[in-house]
């Protein structure tokens, strides 16, 4: 049952744990609707296959795995997912690298459900500088970004936010907050761009797919 499904029951549903939001009940469902948006080909893709379709922000990375794992370990014939920040670098696997850094016991999950967003959701974020561009508008300073071709997933996490704040600092929305623009960008930004720059999105992407067409 490593998946959420006890072996030999078809799939129903898809269920994504997702770090992040906060605290609050309303910043968690402005960052649960702003993956919904990020992920609405996946989306269209499950109910098309009447499957059941789950975001769930649970706020702190603990948080999410404790939420992963009691769905995992209850499972309702539905595939669970965890989708948490990296953290830092990639040296092993993903649920290896959990396993290292946060010391969780991932004995029961498959490596195909545990998704990392490397380092971290504005890794993601930058990725995609024309939706930056579009949201921030005046001010914006797209050349403060990296370049195409540049290691995205290399860049630590500090780094990255350094740079959203520096190219948004003069904007009239001012400089970037995860809370009040994290899920905003995340509904703007497009998948195909942020696919083609980041592997862990592309990996989550086509670990998505292929569940589908499982199905």
């Amino acid at each position: 049952m490593e998946d959420g499904r006890v072996r030999g029951e078809s799939l129903r549903g898809l269920a994504i744990y997702l770090e992040g939001g906060g605290a609050g009940a309303g910043s968690k469902a402005l960052l649960r609707r702003g993956m919904g948006e990020f992920l609405q080909g996946i989306r269209n893709l499950a109910r098309a296959k009447r499957l059941n379709w789950k975001i769930v922000a649970c706020g702190g990375r603990d948080q999410a795995f404790d939420r992963f794992r009691n769905s995992v370990i209850n499972g309702d014939a539905s595939v669970s997912l965890l989708l948490v920040d990296a953290e830092g670098s990639l040296q092993k696997g993903p649920r290896q690298h959990l396993i290292q850094r946060d010391h969780w016991d991932l004995g029961f999950a498959s490596e195909s459900v545990v998704q990392l967003m490397v380092q971290a959701m504005e890794t993601w974020i930058i990725a995609d500088p024309n939706s930056l561009a579009d949201y921030y508008g005046k001010g914006f300073v797209g050349n403060a970004l990296p370049a195409p071709g540049t290691d995205l997933e290399g860049l630590d996490r500090g780094r990255v936010e350094d740079l959203l704040q520096h190219s948004t600092r003069r904007t009239a929305k001012g400089e970037y907050r995860k809370i009040r623009d994290g899920s905003a960008l995340l509904a703007r930004i497009d998948p195909e761009v942020v696919r083609g720059r980041c592997p862990s999105c592309k990996r989550l992407f086509e670990t998505l797919e292929a569940l589908i067409a499982q199905a």
